[in-house]
């Protein structure tokens, strides 16, 4: 019988992997936060309000040896509306065609009826493996910590969920962000880069941009709202007659709301809201996009527009 020895002429090929993630969970489980830690950068909007992100965003790691893209679906939920039931289904086509799933559960709050919900679902999905990773940690104590890991053993068991893994992480605080990284990779299949090194994200910029304006648009607004904003970007123009060293991008952007009522909530007491919202988004765009921008917001009302197919497909749903 003969045993195959590496000689040293022949250097150890580096493996090189690359593939898809995604992070599930209840709303507000600190998905798009994690997703934003892992990447380094701001891509995937994140805001008190569970229910923020609404397209797939994908953050890519870029490593020597691999390139983790996450993929972050909108969360799970018990569907209300029509735009819900299309969430939905978004959610279960993105587990069922990545390499790896994430199931986030924050240590400060006790397993509830949402993550079973979750849980439920993600027994249904034979092929993927699944990684549990407990968020928050930074909020709780070691004893609440490992009383959370126990439970989420005891879940897996009870729904026959083999967890691959059981990771703590706090993104806020950056603990075992790297190490999470570290054990997703060698659960993606072997291959070359999907993404040029330099791209965090494949959104096309105008989502993106619409995205950093609901965000803003979405702090401080009391809970009926979250769901009542949709940003659609309708132009992106170069201002003409701007010197090459001091260009200037002219953004227009409408905020659709379902109702007049809520229109004033949005503007606020002499339009004082709309106003602070332009100014921190447009901080933000600058950043993403690294050049000055002027941006025209406008607030319009598309009445009910999260039960109407023809206004959803107009707002990109």
């Amino acid at each position: 019988m003969s045993v195959r020895t590496q000689s040293s002429e022949e250097p150890a090929e580096a493996v090189h992997r690359a593939g898809f993630a995604c992070f599930v969970g209840r709303p507000n489980a600190g998905k798009s936060t994690l997703t934003n830690a892992l990447v380094g950068q701001k891509v995937a909007i994140t805001a008190n309000q569970p229910q923020t992100t609404r397209h797939t965003v994908r953050g890519i790691v870029h490593r020597p040896d691999a390139q983790l893209i996450l993929v972050d679906t909108p969360g799970l939920h018990k569907p209300r509306t029509l735009l819900g039931e299309r969430l939905n289904d978004v959610v279960r086509t993105t587990w069922a065609e990545v390499d790896v799933i994430g199931f986030c559960l924050p240590a400060n709050e006790k397993i509830g009826p949402g993550d079973r919900f979750i849980a439920k679902e993600l027994a249904g999905i034979k092929k993927s493996p699944k990684v549990a990773i407990v968020t928050k940690t930074d909020l709780v104590d070691s004893k609440t910590l490992a009383e959370q890991l126990i439970a989420i053993d005891q879940l897996g068991k009870e729904l026959g969920i083999e967890w691959a893994q059981i990771v703590p992480v706090s993104a806020t605080a950056n603990k075992q962000v790297d190490l999470l990284a570290d054990l997703l990779i060698p659960m993606l299949p072997e291959g070359p880069a999907l993404y040029p090194e330099g791209d965090l994200t494949d959104e096309p910029e105008q989502v993106m941009i619409a995205e950093l304006i609901r965000e803003a648009a979405l702090e401080g607004v009391r809970d009926e709202l979250p769901h009542s904003i949709a940003v659609v970007v309708e132009e992106m123009l170069p201002r003409e007659d701007r010197p090459a060293d001091k260009p200037l991008l002219d953004i227009h952007a409408n905020l659709f709301i379902e109702r007049p009522s809520q229109k004033g909530i949005i503007i606020g007491p002499k339009g004082k809201r709309l106003k602070e919202v332009g100014i921190k988004s447009r901080k933000q765009i600058e950043a993403l996009l690294g050049t000055p921008v002027f941006l025209d917001l406008h607030v319009k009302v598309a009445k009910d527009w999260q039960r109407d197919p023809k206004q959803l497909r107009r707002l990109g749903f």
